[in-house]
């Protein structure tokens, strides 16, 4: 075997294990709470020792770093799977933002991750967080496209006007993660109204 094909083995080896450690922890999370998280723990549910996972998660807080990173990529594949067909402007927000509660409803340990603050003295890395930043560019842009093709007013081509938007989806998902746990998006008592609520924040800025 060539010193190409050794490096390219192990780095798929150290993936696989990182993608196992990533599943147990999921699991821990949405049957014990976020804050249960244990590098050890996730270890003995894989069959491994404590020190043999610290290879690959030096510390509890880097295991969130890369398990914030995991539920923005799946939050942002969500999103564009729902609204690539879509045009442009107003559709691609309502859509979207539909996806993102759709999601959060049924990945909830990773959802609190993104948007609340469950562990004390967590924050992703700056690197991590560019691609949250990246994504909130993406939303605002359709915003700005939105007003341009006359769907929306010219007031909601503004920041004010996006972080309201993501105020109506954080309060979505927040009400049905805390007060029905567990319930199907579409039968939840709060993310059932999820297009209602868009449908009433888009009417504000109606042309």
């Amino acid at each position: 075997m060539s010193p190409s094909q050794t490096s390219s083995r192990v780095t798929r080896r150290r993936a696989a294990v990182r993608d196992e450690a990533l599943a147990h922890a999921v699991v821990l999370m949405t049957s014990e709470g976020v804050g249960a998280l244990s590098v050890s723990e996730v270890a003995r549910r894989m069959g491994i020792r404590g020190p043999s996972l610290y290879k690959y998660f030096p510390s509890r807080h880097a295991m969130y770093d890369a398990l914030f990173a995991r539920g923005l990529a799946e939050q942002l594949a969500a999103v564009r799977r729902a609204v690539d067909s879509l045009p442009p402007g107003a559709p691609r927000i309502r859509t979207g933002g539909a996806a993102v509660v759709r999601w959060a409803v049924a990945n909830p340990a990773l959802a609190q991750l993104l948007h609340w603050r469950p562990v004390p003295g967590f924050e992703p890395s700056p690197e991590i967080f560019a691609t949250s930043v990246d994504d909130a560019s993406d939303v605002r842009a359709e915003f700005t496209a939105a007003v341009s093709l006359g769907q929306l007013s010219a007031a909601a081509d503004s920041d004010d006007a996006v972080r309201l938007y993501t105020v109506v989806l954080s309060g979505l998902i927040t009400q049905q993660l805390a007060n029905e746990p567990g319930a199907a998006f579409d039968q939840g008592v709060f993310s059932r109204l999820t297009e209602t609520a868009l449908e009433l924040f888009l009417s504000a800025y109606a042309p």
